[in-house]
């Protein structure tokens, strides 16, 4: 996270009651949120690598609830592009742009099939959670229009924003801002440590 956690937690008055991270990775972040006070979280991994990582680590962890699929706007099947000199971190269900040339050591030489959701239509205690955090390189538009019921309880987003083309018709961080406003977000910080692409937080 290139933005503290316990600094916007501090400084926005945060009250976070559980985090839902899409894109989950290795989990890398379970850390911070503990030492921040915040116990519940669903972690929600589309590759199959880094989901058994996941697995391994949380399984035994009641307050952790584990999903191996992907986020997006509809239900559906789809493929992943993925790479391994970033450890699957830059894998994307959008295909690669700008990010071949900004990241050329990072080459996409893979794919594979995995289940999209809505993030609607996944089941856990909604009133649990009140913080998304997005990982999702590039799909991140793609992930909130298929959340618009969850967003009515969310009260803060962390997520990871674009300024170019990364990924090919990624959303640029004004379409974000946009789609937000309606359901009552504001954009509130922005650190640009990519150049093309950083992290923003959102408040309601």
């Amino acid at each position: 996270m290139l933005i503290s956690l316990s600094k916007i937690i501090e400084q926005y008055n945060m009250k976070i009651r559980g985090i839902i991270h899409v894109g989950a990775h290795y989990g890398e972040e379970y850390d911070d949120y503990v030492s921040s006070g915040i116990n519940k979280v669903v972690f929600i991994e589309a590759c199959i690598g880094a989901y058994k990582v996941l697995r391994e680590k949380f399984i035994t962890n009641p307050n952790v609830l584990l999903f191996n699929c992907a986020a997006g706007e509809k239900n559906c099947t789809s493929e992943v592009y993925t790479e391994t000199a970033n450890q699957g971190q830059s894998n994307s269900l959008l295909q690669p742009a700008k990010h071949l040339e900004q990241y050329p050591s990072i080459q996409f030489t893979g794919k594979e099939t995995v289940k999209v959701f809505k993030l609607d239509n996944f089941s856990f205690q909604r009133p649990d959670y009140n913080f998304i955090n997005m990982d999702v390189q590039g799909y991140e538009l793609n992930v909130l229009k298929g959340a618009t019921k969850t967003l009515a309880g969310i009260d803060y987003i962390y997520t990871e924003v674009n300024r170019a083309e990364l990924y090919k018709n990624c959303a640029m961080v004004e379409q974000l801002d946009e789609f937000l406003q309606p359901f009552g977000f504001r954009r509130v910080e922005t650190n640009w440590g990519g150049d093309t692409w950083g992290d923003a937080v959102y408040l309601k």
